[in-house]
């Protein structure tokens, strides 16, 4: 069913004139990304590190709380930050309604919500609808609610333009975030029927190239998925989308979508699912399968199959369940493990376990923030710990009431949590 749009105003005779003002403020305030926006999924780059040094280290229920304001429906989408607008994804718990929310970043008021209406839709109960995190340029705002389409709006939620990019259905939901690369729009669709990586206008809103990614392994549809959100890396001199899928992981041109090369060996024993980012740092990828799968180190680069030239290294069995996206130091990884719940670090050209901490189970990703790692787990809770590749050194242990799967935004100090019931501004 085609979504319709419906959008909230408390005054249809001054709607007009507010939304021409709003524009007008906005076109004058803002230009591009400012320094120190969170813009996106895991950040400016996409690789999880923050801009800046003065981050909290240490708040509570009742310490370092700037604001916290109540949520209308749980969702494991994340918040972005962008020119002091806080944007974020919401459903209703049948999916019939999805939304965008617009808060004020000083006080956390809402200035505005767009929702849209669909029909009838699954998902998993731990994967609640508004899974997916928008992405912004400091004028435009642009967020996937999966089946119910592609949504592009201006800081004052007048909507741009939409796509309907075909239905996408499974019985674990959808997660796959959009990003924003210079003039475009680029996203990792499905799963569903059909998968694909597309690039679309950040202008208009046009399709500029779409690229299948074809199953060909051997699982049930329902074992099989990629809820992987793409990387933007230079590869050889150039940029190149960087996309693990359910079986491999794939370097695509920018400009055309041609697959340039791909890796095996993401291909589990029961399931074909990814649900984490690769990691990129110096040429190197780190990549792994959910529910127990693979997990991989290989170098960038090459043409075709790449799998015997390109692996450095390729455990098969006895990993932890990959939910959450890790963060690459140097040569070293750092990863949120969902089940068992620990936080581990590897050797990234060797793949070898160089120490393990027991915790709660992380569904969000990590974020490297003024010298210190951060790691939020589903109960709420954050440990904040050094990039040591030598022990695990804890810094500090936040707790926060309610349940989250959101990766927690980063910008100017202040750092922007999800739980299920509320939306937190923590800050000195």
């Amino acid at each position: 069913m085609k979504a319709l749009e419906r959008v909230l105003v408390a005054d249809e005779v001054t709607k007009p004139l507010a939304a021409l003002a709003m524009v007008l403020v906005v076109f004058l305030a803002v230009a591009t990304v400012r320094a120190g926006d969170w813009p996106q999924f895991r950040g400016p780059n996409g690789n999880g590190v923050a801009e800046g040094n003065d981050y909290p280290l240490s708040w509570g229920r009742e310490q370092n709380i700037k604001w916290k304001v109540d949520l209308p429906a749980p969702g494991a989408g994340s918040p972005i930050v962008s020119a002091d607008r806080v944007f974020l994804a919401s459903g209703s718990e049948d999916g019939r309604q999805r939304s965008l929310l617009c808060f004020d970043r000083g006080d956390g008021m809402l200035l505005w919500t767009q929702t849209v209406e669909f029909g009838e839709d699954t998902t998993h109960i731990k994967n609640p609808f508004g899974s997916t995190t928008p992405a912004a340029d400091g004028q435009r705002v642009v967020v996937w609610h999966s089946s119910a389409g592609l949504y592009c709006y201006d800081y004052s939620g007048q909507r741009l333009w939409s796509r309907d990019l075909g239905e996408f259905r499974h019985i674990w939901g959808y997660g796959s975030s959009p990003i924003i690369y210079k003039d475009r729009v680029l996203l990792q669709t499905g799963p569903g029927a059909r998968v694909f990586l597309t690039a679309i206008d950040l202008a208009s809103g046009k399709t500029l190239w779409e690229t299948d990614e074809a199953y060909t392994g051997d699982k049930n549809a329902d074992d099989v998925g990629a809820w992987s959100t793409p990387v933007v890396a230079q590869v050889d001199g150039r940029p190149q989308i960087i996309c693990a899928m359910s079986t491999r992981v794939c370097g695509y041109d920018l400009d055309d979508g041609d697959l340039l090369w791909w890796c095996d060996g993401l291909s589990g024993s029961r399931y074909d699912a990814v649900s984490s980012s690769p990691l990129i740092e110096n040429g190197i990828g780190f990549a792994m399968a959910d529910l127990r799968g693979p997990a991989m180190g290989f170098r960038l680069g090459g043409t075709g199959n790449v799998t015997t030239s390109n692996r450095l290294w390729h455990v098969e069995k006895r990993n932890p369940s990959s939910v959450g996206t890790g963060i690459m130091v140097g040569r070293y990884i750092y990863r949120p493990n969902s089940g068992p719940g620990t936080l581990e670090c590897l050797d990234a050209e060797t793949g070898e376990s160089l120490w393990k901490s027991r915790a709660k189970d992380h569904w969000a990703s990590m974020v490297l923030a003024g010298g210190h790692l951060y790691a939020l787990s589903q109960r709420g809770t954050t440990i904040v710990f050094k990039p040591n590749p030598e022990e695990f050194e804890l810094v500090a242990e936040n707790e926060l009431d309610g349940v989250t799967n959101a990766t927690p935004a980063f910008s100017e100090g202040q750092i922007f949590i999800r739980t299920e019931e509320h939306l937190y501004c923590i800050d000195q």
